[in-house]
């Protein structure tokens, strides 16, 4: 049942009006911007803290390529503990602004750090693991170690 009221008229034309002006300032500088920030990151929450990683197996080893653009190899720790492979990256960059003339003096130090933990199917050997960084291309190559064959014999 329609109710004939009125007020409904303006009420709802103040209503409209209200949300157009919340629509506009929704899409305006800064609130725009700030509303982008944080749309981007709940897409990519922690950006360039992902590592690309293709492997790839043969019958005696493992391969393990690592895309890590920009990063030293001082930056990369690789550790082997059972069957499982966790490679991390520890990523530090400081700058150093001096205005003279306003004797500010303002440093910045910006950390990443990111890991990713790859489990085998199979012992590692870590003896035989070998591992090299050119280019920002890490590959590992992981030796499978061998287990022991039990012949069945009939009784």
């Amino acid at each position: 049942m329609a109710s004939n009221h009125p007020d409904r008229p303006k009420r709802q034309e103040a209503l409209e009006q209200w949300l157009k002006s919340m629509n506009r300032l929704m899409h305006e500088k800064p609130v725009k911007g700030i509303l982008q920030s944080i749309d981007d990151f709940f897409s990519h929450p922690f950006p360039h803290q992902s590592l690309n990683v293709d492997l790839s197996e043969t019958e005696k080893e493992y391969i393990v390529t690592v895309e890590l653009p920009g990063i030293k190899k001082e930056q990369i720790s690789l550790d082997v503990i059972d069957n499982s492979l966790t490679i991390s990256v520890n990523k530090t960059e400081s700058s150093l602004e001096v205005n003279d003339i306003s004797k500010i003096h303002r440093q910045r130090t910006s950390q990443q750090r990111f890991s990713r933990t790859i489990p085998f199917s199979h012992p590692i050997n870590e003896k035989k693991t070998r591992a090299s960084y050119r280019d920002g291309l890490l590959e590992i190559k992981i030796t499978k170690k061998q287990g022991k064959k039990i012949d069945i014999g009939e009784e």
